[in-house]
């Protein structure tokens, strides 16, 4: 047979997909977060977790060394979602601080009023783990520290001089609202944290 005559078309089943590695972490990351999301981040073993994402265990080891760095980094990616979802409402919204404030809050309202609502991720996982400096812990310590460091610019502007009263005082209620949405539904008390950082916020700039 000559060389012309070899056949040029390869049977797609026996092509191995080749990933690269950010796709090969992402393909681990959705799957641990679709998992964790219905059930709980310790109810769900490494060897589930491989099953479910298709790829061999060693890749899966070699991308997170531990469940506690695939723990970890979950909660860091998904951070990193929130937070830049928050910054572009913020950008949408410069100029006017009250409106940006109140925007962070419209997020989360969003948030606790979604279909499959569980509670804050952060908050679920993380208490999970008692070690503070388990990754989880750590991810989830980051986010809120990042979170309130918007609130606090944000409220300087609204009250300045008085910021970071507001803030805290916004932060709990995101937390309330959290709290209360993932136990008693987004009908219950959590449905009036909008209405209540409003009042907040407008009775710091009242008195300021």
């Amino acid at each position: 047979m000559t060389a012309a005559a070899l056949p040029l078309a390869v049977d797609d089943a026996t092509v191995p997909v080749r990933r690269s590695r950010a796709e090969r972490q992402a393909i681990v990351l959705d799957t641990a977060e679709r998992l964790f999301a219905t059930r709980s981040s310790r109810s769900v073993g490494m060897d589930e977790l491989v099953r479910e994402t298709g790829l061999g265990k060693m890749t899966v080891y070699r991308l997170f060394k531990s469940k506690d760095d695939l723990v970890g980094a979950y909660l860091a990616r998904k951070a990193a979602t929130v937070l830049a979802f928050i910054d572009a409402e913020l950008v949408r919204r410069e100029g006017d601080p009250r409106a940006a404030l109140l925007s962070v809050v419209d997020v989360v309202e969003r948030d606790v009023t979604r279909t499959g609502f569980r509670g804050c991720p952060f908050t679920n996982v993380s208490s999970e783990y008692d070690d503070p400096q388990h990754p989880a812990r750590s991810a989830a310590a980051d986010y809120k520290f990042e979170l309130h460091a918007r609130l606090e610019r944000l409220a300087g502007q609204v009250v300045p001089g008085a910021g970071d009263d507001l803030a805290a005082q916004v932060h709990l209620i995101i937390d309330g609202m959290y709290l209360s949405g993932g136990l008693l539904g987004p009908d219950g008390p959590a449905a009036h944290g909008r209405a209540l950082a409003e009042r907040l916020i407008d009775a710091a700039i009242a008195a300021r």
